[in-house]
C-alpha cells in the first residue's frame, strides 16, 4: 500500500486517465475529489461492497432458474438427433460437387 500525505488542492495522479485531488480537510475528514473519464466507475468503499452483495445474491437467486452460457451453447453445437429435433431429417455428410462453367449473358458482355 502507498501512504502519501498531501494538503488542500494537492493532487494524486493513477495512471493516466483518474487525478485524486484533496479538495479540503476538516477536523477528521478529507474531502477529495475524483476526475475521470465517465467510462471510469467511482464508488465509496462501502457502496461498492453493498453493489457486489447484492450482485452475489441475485446470480444465487437467478442460477438455478437460468441456464448459463455455456450450457446454451454447448446444446447449440451439440450434434443433432432424432430426439432433441424429431422432425429434421439425418444428414449425411457434406459432398463437393464438382460443375462446369455456363455463360451467362453477363459472362458474354
Amino acid at each position: 500500500m502507498l501512504v502519501l500525505t498531501r494538503k488542500v488542492g494537492d493532487v494524486i495522479a493513477i495512471g493516466d486517465n483518474i487525478k485524486i485531488v484533496v479538495m479540503a480537510i476538516k477536523g477528521k475528514q478529507v474531502r477529495l475529489g475524483v476526475q475521470a473519464d465517465r467510462n471510469t466507475v467511482v464508488h465509496r468503499e462501502e457502496v461498492y461492497q453493498k453493489i457486489q452483495q447484492e450482485i452475489r445474491a441475485a446470480m444465487d437467486s437467478d442460477f438455478d432458474a437460468t441456464r448459463t452460457a455455456g450450457d446454451l451453447l454447448r446444446e447449440a453445437s451439440a450434434p443433432e438427433n432424432e430426439e432433441t429435433h424429431p422432425e429434421k431429417p439425418k444428414r449425411g455428410p457434406m459432398r463437393f460437387i464438382k460443375t462446369s462453367h455456363v455463360e451467362t449473358d453477363k459472362d458474354s458482355e
